[in-house]
C-alpha cells in the first residue's frame, strides 16, 4: 500500500468523529502554542536586553575608582581619588588594543532654561565620549576640544532634559543655568532610551570635563574612564593589559588589592544572554508539559479507535494486509492528528505573540527555528505515542477479529 493511499484512509477514519478528533489535536495545538508563545517571549526580551546593553556602546570597558582599606573598613566602590586624567592619556598610549577613551566624571545638578528647571546629572567628559558610546546627535554640534582646554561654559543636553525644559522647541544656541552659571546649548543628543540596569539614559547633560572639575565639583581626579577597545575578542586583552598598567601607576604591590576596578561590557552582555536562555529553556520546559499531555490524549484515543474498529482490522487482514500495512495506517492517523495540531498551533501561538505584543507591548521575537522545531517534535510526538496503539492493532489475531462484535 502505498503512502497516499495510507494518508487517504487516515484523513477518512478521522474525518468520521470529527468532533473527538478535533478535541484530541486540541492538546497539541494548545501544547505547541504555548511554546511558540513563551519561546518567542524569551528571545524577544533577549534582543531587547542586548540591544539596550548594545546602545551603551560597543566593546566597552568602564574604569571607575575602587574602594579603600581605611582603619580595617572597607569603603565602597568610589572611595578612591586615584584615578586621574594621566592615566587616561598612558591607556591611549600605551594599551595597542584601546581605540579610543574618554574621561567622565559626575554631579547631580539642577538646570534652569527660562521658568522651566530639571533636576538632573551633570557629566564631564571630552568629545570622543560620544564616539565611544554610539550617540548620534538629534540636533546641533558636539563640543570641542578647544572647548576643553578652555574650560568653556558649553552643554550637550539628553533627550529628556531637552523635552522637559524646551519641549519640541529647539533648544541650540540658547542659554540654560546650571547653580549660578550660564551655558550656551551646542546640541541635543538623539534619545537612547532605557540602560540594561533600567536608567534612563538620555535624563543628563554633559559638560566639557575641565568645566566640570573647576567650576562645579572642584575635583581633580576623575570618577570613570571609558575605553573602546579595537574588537569584542581583543576587550579582555585590554582589560588586562590596563589592569597591569594601573596597578604599576598606582604603585600597587602584589598582593595588594586594586584601588580602581575595570569591568568588560562584553561580560554584561554575557551574563544577560546566558540568563536569558536559561530563562527561555524554562518557560518552554513548563509550555512543553502540555505537548506531552496532548500525545497521551491521542495515545488514548488511538486505543479507542481500535478497539472499536477490531473488526475492520480483521477483515482488512483477511484481504491480505499485512502487519506492516495496518501498523503504517494507524501511524499515520496518530501523525495527522499530531501534525495537524502542530500547524494549528504554531498559528494559535503566532495569534498570541501578535496579541501579546499589542496589549502588553512586550518585545517577541518568533525564530523560524522555532517554528520548525515545532512541527518536528508535534510529528515525534504523533510517532511516539501512537506506535503502541498502532503496534497493538498490527498484532491483533486476525480470526479473533473477525469474530469481535
Amino acid at each position: 500500500m502505498d503512502f497516499i493511499a495510507i494518508l487517504r484512509i487516515a484523513i477518512r477514519a478521522l474525518t468520521r468523529n470529527k468532533m473527538r478528533s478535533l478535541l484530541t489535536m486540541l492538546g497539541i495545538v494548545i501544547g505547541v502554542g504555548a511554546v511558540i508563545a513563551t519561546v518567542g517571549l524569551g528571545q524577544g526580551a533577549q534582543e531587547q536586553v542586548q540591544r539596550q546593553i548594545a546602545s551603551m556602546g560597543t566593546d566597552l570597558l568602564f574604569i571607575s575608582s575602587g574602594s579603600v582599606n581605611k582603619g580595617g573598613v572597607r569603603l565602597g566602590g568610589g572611595a578612591t581619588k586615584t584615578l586621574i586624567y594621566d592615566d587616561m592619556k598612558a591607556i591611549v598610549q600605551q594599551v595597542p588594543t584601546a581605540a579610543l577613551a574618554a574621561p567622565s566624571s559626575g554631579a547631580s545638578g539642577l538646570i534652569v532654561a527660562d521658568n522651566q528647571n530639571w533636576s538632573t546629572r551633570i557629566t564631564g567628559t571630552e568629545p570622543q565620549y560620544f564616539d565611544i558610546r554610539n550617540w548620534s546627535f538629534d540636533r546641533g554640534v558636539n563640543f570641542t576640544q578647544d572647548d576643553v582646554t578652555r574650560a568653556a561654559n558649553v552643554v550637550v543636553l539628553g533627550a529628556t532634559v531637552q523635552q522637559n525644559l524646551f519641549g519640541r522647541a529647539d533648544s541650540t544656541g540658547k542659554t540654560v543655568r546650571i547653580g549660578n552659571l550660564p551655558f550656551l546649548v551646542v546640541g541635543v543628543l538623539q534619545a537612547k532610551g532605557q540602560s540594561g540596569m533600567g536608567q534612563d539614559q538620555d535624563d543628563g547633560v554633559f559638560v566639557p570635563i575641565t568645566t566640570l572639575q573647576k567650576k562645579i565639583t572642584g575635583q581633580d581626579w576623575l570618577q570613570n574612564i571609558m575605553v573602546s577597545a579595537t574588537s569584542q575578542e581583543a576587550s579582555y586583552a585590554a582589560q588586562a593589559q590596563i589592569t597591569s598598567l594601573l596597578r604599576d601607576r598606582h604603585r600597587i604591590r602584589p598582593g595588594q588589592d586594586d584601588d580602581f576596578s575595570v569591568r568588560n561590557l562584553a561580560d554584561v552582555a554575557q551574563l544577560a544572554d546566558e540568563s536569558s536562555k536559561v530563562m527561555t529553556l524554562l518557560l518552554a520546559s513548563i509550555a512543553g508539559v502540555s505537548l506531552i499531555v496532548g500525545g497521551i490524549g491521542i495515545m488514548n484515543i488511538m486505543l479507542v479507535s481500535v478497539t472499536e474498529r477490531t473488526r475492520e482490522i480483521g477483515i482488512r487482514i483477511a484481504i491480505g494486509a499485512t502487519e506492516s500495512d495496518v501498523l503504517r495506517q494507524f501511524l499515520s492517523e496518530s501523525v495527522v492528528l499530531s501534525l495537524t495540531g502542530g500547524v494549528m498551533g504554531i498559528l494559535f501561538g503566532i495569534a498570541a505573540s501578535i496579541t501579546i505584543t499589542k496589549v502588553l507591548g512586550w518585545s517577541i521575537l518568533i525564530a523560524p527555528i522555532a517554528v520548525g522545531a515545532a512541527v518536528v517534535f508535534s510529528m515525534a510526538v504523533g510517532i511516539f505515542f501512537g506506535f503502541y496503539p498502532a503496534r497493538k492493532a498490527a498484532m491483533l489475531d486476525p480470526i479473533e477479529a473477525l469474530r469481535f462484535e
